[in-house]
């Protein structure tokens, strides 16, 4: 679907410019990938729909620079933060306390929406960004009426309870009242409704655009393994050593496991953890393979006989995408999200949730999962329409906004 042609913007207040149209997008990412890859794809689709459109991703991520980016699309690194044992933040690199280096971040995002003009304005998930910061990026675009603002939802939020307690705490329905044109649910009701439990309006709830799904397409690389094997994914691998823990367990209890097991740890599994994960591999005699890194696992997924992951949210568009049997061993701390959406997928017949306390007495459960897997029935065996339209319905819902805002200038 091509967008409008003529697309006129104001780039300064006084001098109204023929331009393309523009897209921003904020991906916080104070920890973990998902923010910043779902940001990438939707802007991956969004230029390639347009030759003309350009997409910039101000995000958190300590690791965007190992991604690679479509023509027409860059990003702009915040300073960041990190999280510590005891839950609060400091700065990642600069060491300032968490309240400067928020006022920092601040003022970059909102210098950049005023810099890069917007017409759409796509905020992954916070409402109200990190800490609140951003808030005056939001009060400014509010009064310049510049800019379509969009919150973008993954499928699962968490728990309830909790979502209720954390957007109170952070005004953030009232954020979504007062700065929202349109909130699109990256998923479908029938798996899940992240906003049950939220006093949303009748008008705010009139705004929301289940999209369905992100699909991705496979990356061509020149490498990829030559006999069958599973992929075994933890994410960005901050969190992923005990379900890596259990799968090498279970290589090692049954010499006679197949298939073999790709296994990428993740950007974030890395010390003594990591060290001792790689020793153990090395015994294994090349039954397992390992890897740090991936930017092209949408190709080590789409080869696969078989996948255990952990199951956020773009590890999940990504086996529904390329139809992998799947089991999923989701993390229940500090977020139930994970569990909740493996458990719903389950009953709709998309993934196995293995749903046992990882340790000793589960090794023959997850033995037993690994040898089904070549067997288990994928994705498509059970038929769901819209499941994979995300990014369609993205690009559908884009042109009609950029062509109303065109209408509404010439008018």
């Amino acid at each position: 679907m091509a967008f409008p042609k003529n697309h006129n913007h104001a780039i300064s207040g006084k001098h109204p410019q023929l331009r393309a149209p523009r897209v921003l997008f904020y991906s916080h990412d104070t920890f973990g990938l998902g923010h910043l890859r779902r940001s990438r794809a939707i802007a991956a689709a969004l230029t390639a729909a347009d030759d003309r459109l350009s997409a910039l991703i101000i995000t958190g991520s300590p690791i965007a620079g190992r991604f690679t980016f479509p023509e027409r699309v860059d990003y702009v690194r915040l300073p960041g933060v990190t999280k510590r044992s005891d839950g609060t933040y400091i700065s990642e690199k600069l060491g300032f306390d968490i309240e400067e280096t928020t006022i920092i971040r601040a003022g970059l995002i909102k210098s950049m929406v005023q810099l890069f003009m917007p017409d759409i304005f796509i905020v992954d998930k916070e409402p109200t960004g990190f800490r609140g910061e951003l808030r005056p990026a939001l009060e400014w675009l509010h009064e310049s009426g510049s800019s379509k603002v969009v919150l973008g939802l993954r499928d699962v939020l968490d728990s309830p309870d909790l979502i209720v307690e954390e957007w109170g705490r952070k005004r953030a329905v009232q954020a979504i009242e007062q700065y929202y044109d349109e909130i699109w649910v990256y998923g479908m009701k029938s798996v899940y409704d992240p906003t049950v439990g939220l006093n949303l309006s009748d008008d705010v709830k009139k705004r929301m655009i289940w999209t369905g799904y992100l699909r991705r397409e496979p990356v061509p690389r020149e490498e990829m393994p030559e006999s069958p094997y599973i992929l075994v994914t933890p994410g960005g691998g901050g969190d992923g050593e005990a379900m890596i823990d259990q799968v090498l367990l279970a290589y090692e209890k049954d010499p006679t496991l197949i298939p073999a097991a790709l296994l990428v740890y993740g950007p974030f599994l890395t010390g003594d953890a990591r060290a001792d994960f790689e020793r153990r591999v090395a015994n294994l005699d090349g039954r397992v393979m390992n890897v740090s890194f991936d930017s092209r696992m949408e190709s080590l997924m789409a080869g696969a006989q078989g996948v255990v992951a952990m199951g956020g949210y773009n590890t999940f568009c990504e086996i529904l995408s390329f139809d992998v049997p799947a089991v999923v061993v989701p993390r229940t701390v500090p977020r139930m999200e994970q569990y909740i959406r493996a458990s719903s997928a389950q009953k709709l017949g998309l993934i196995r949730l293995f749903d046992e306390k990882l340790g000793p007495h589960s090794v023959d459960a997850m033995i037993d999962a690994i040898r089904q897997l070549p067997t288990q029935k994928p994705p498509s065996a059970n038929r769901y329409v819209g499941l994979l339209d995300g990014l369609d319905r993205i690009v559908s819902r884009t042109s009609e906004m950029l062509t109303q805002g065109l209408e509404t200038e010439q008018a």
